[in-house]
C-alpha cells in the first residue's frame, strides 16, 4: 500500500474515533471483522499516533482557530487537521509541506467546499510556527 492510501486509512480511524469515541484499537479490530480489511502498518502507527497525542494537537488546533468553537468545526477538517498536526510535530520524517498536501487533499475528497481552504490556511499558521520555533 502507498503511504499516500495508508494516510487515508489513518485519516479515516481518526475520524471514526472522533464520532465514536472508540480506541483506534477498537476501530481497527471492527474493520478486520466486519468488513475484511486490513490496516496498514504506516496508517496504524499515524492513527495511534494522534490517538496517543490527541489533547496537544487540540490544544494546538483550538489556538489556530480563535473565533471557532471546536465543536463546530467540521468532523473531516479536525480529522485533516489531527492527522496532519501529529505528523508535522512528531513525525520528523515526513516533510510538513506532504502532510499539509495529503490534508488539503483528504478535506476536498471528503468534506465540504470550506474543509480544504480553511485545513490549508490553519497547516500553514502551523508550519510557520514549527519554522519559527526550530530557529
Amino acid at each position: 500500500m502507498k503511504r499516500r492510501e495508508a494516510r487515508e486509512q489513518a485519516f479515516l480511524l481518526v475520524f471514526e474515533q472522533g464520532i465514536t469515541g472508540e480506541s483506534i484499537d477498537a476501530s481497527i479490530d471492527a474493520a478486520g471483522m466486519s468488513r475484511d480489511v486490513i490496516v496498514d502498518d504506516f496508517a496504524e502507527h499515524l492513527a495511534k499516533g494522534v490517538e496517543a497525542h490527541c489533547s496537544e494537537v487540540d490544544e494546538v488546533i483550538s489556538r489556530y482557530t480563535r473565533g471557532w468553537q471546536f465543536q463546530r468545526l467540521s468532523r473531516v477538517a479536525v480529522a485533516a487537521l489531527r492527522l496532519a498536526i501529529y505528523e508535522i510535530r512528531y513525525e520528523k520524517d515526513i516533510p510538513g509541506s506532504v502532510s499539509i498536501n495529503e490534508a488539503v487533499e483528504l478535506a476536498k475528497k471528503y468534506g465540504s467546499a470550506e474543509d480544504a481552504p480553511f485545513v490549508n490556511g490553519v497547516l500553514a499558521s502551523v508550519m510557520k510556527e514549527e519554522k519559527e520555533a526550530g530557529e
